[in-house]
């Protein structure tokens, strides 16, 4: 294994910065396991949902590298899942070694529907069940679920006190600032989420409609956490060790949910918390990785749009993203997805310091 120092030394990383981080404090914070009703969690780094992008393939790369403490599911369809048969499920999927520390988000807008799905959740095994309320695409707005239950905070307020009636696992809720910049309405709702018996809340500080095209405003994070007595987890580009020094220290958030740089870099949790270095070749074994877990998860046109959705957050690592990119894009089937790796992506690629986020933002 080529030590982190040597590779950042090299052309591969010469413009990477994490050399000079002290990590010492940060793997103290994070290393502290976190009681969340009721169950414990080993550490206070956890693994983003996000839609088309945390699925059970990636999830079983990432149990590949370790140290993640907590994982969450894809969004799924409250109305779906209790029928869905997770064999053939293309988001209500997952192995059965992960289950101890995987929760599962659910999206919906009645209480019906989220209930009968939460027990479902429940019966499968899965550490616990989060309400979606973040998701502002178009299609959930419609159905008056994710961030359109920002809007009526009585409703959202209503739908996570039926689930935590119904279900004794861990309740969590993701949710955004709101439709306006204004945090007061988010410092009330989690007031209120935490009366009605949410166990944990993880606030990514964008409005609802921003596709990414502003930074957060991480000082929101610490509004939420100091109105609240329940763990608080703060999201929202942390890409390098020090953005995470930085939100830990800032708003005294109980922990961190890392989204887009998990899937650019699924090796940043055993890096950041136990020190654990990638070898000179760990870009292109990850793409084979990936590419082999998606094979053996989803049919092979499925397997294939799963593969372009994660590459624009793999190629967001490099000086040459855009690149790279469309190389890759050209790839018909899994079996091109091996080659494509094999012949362009080497050890001495430059890197970015944090990945590109032109590439990222939407």
């Amino acid at each position: 294994m080529l030590h982190l120092t040597t590779l950042i030394t090299s052309p591969v990383a010469s413009m990477n910065k994490d050399i000079n981080f002290d990590f010492s404090r940060l793997r103290d914070q994070l290393n502290t396991p976190i009681v969340i009703g009721g169950k414990t969690i080993s550490n206070r780094l956890w693994l983003s949902p996000m839609a088309g992008l945390t699925h059970s393939a990636f999830r079983k790369v990432l149990a590949h590298y370790g140290s993640c403490g907590l994982a969450f599911t894809e969004m799924c369809n409250a109305k779906a899942v209790p029928t869905e048969n997770p064999r053939v499920s293309p988001v209500f999927k997952w192995q059965e070694e992960e289950l101890p520390s995987l929760v599962c988000q659910l999206a919906g807008s009645s209480a019906e529907e989220l209930v009968i799905a939460a027990k479902r959740v429940q019966r499968e095994g899965f550490f616990g069940v989060d309400i979606n309320m973040g998701c502002s695409a178009r299609g959930m707005i419609k159905r008056e679920a994710g961030a359109a239950l920002l809007k009526t905070p009585d409703k959202a307020v209503k739908l996570a006190e039926a689930v935590r009636k119904a279900v004794s696992i861990p309740v969590f809720v993701k949710f955004r600032t709101g439709w306006s910049r204004d945090i007061a309405p988010a410092v009330a709702l989690a007031k209120r989420l935490e009366a009605a018996g949410v166990d944990c809340l993880v606030f990514h500080p964008r409005v609802a409609p921003d596709k990414r095209t502003r930074p957060p405003i991480i000082d929101h994070i610490r509004s939420i956490k100091e109105a609240v007595s329940i763990p608080v987890f703060g999201n929202g580009n942390v890409t390098t060790p020090q953005h995470c020094q930085d939100m830990l220290d800032t708003t005294g958030c109980s922990g961190v949910s890392v989204g887009r740089m998990a899937i650019a870099k699924p090796w940043l949790f055993a890096q950041w918390l136990a020190g654990d270095t990638p070898d000179e070749n760990v870009f292109q074994e990850y793409v084979l990785r990936m590419a082999q877990a998606l094979e053996e998860d989803f049919d092979p046109i499925r397997a294939i749009k799963r593969f372009q959705m994660f590459m624009v957050y793999f190629a967001a690592n490099f000086r040459f993203g855009h690149r790279l990119q469309a190389v890759f894009s050209t790839a018909k089937n899994i079996n091109d997805v091996r080659m494509l790796a094999k012949e362009h992506i080497k050890p001495d690629m430059p890197l970015n310091v944090t990945p590109n986020m032109s590439l990222l933002s939407f």
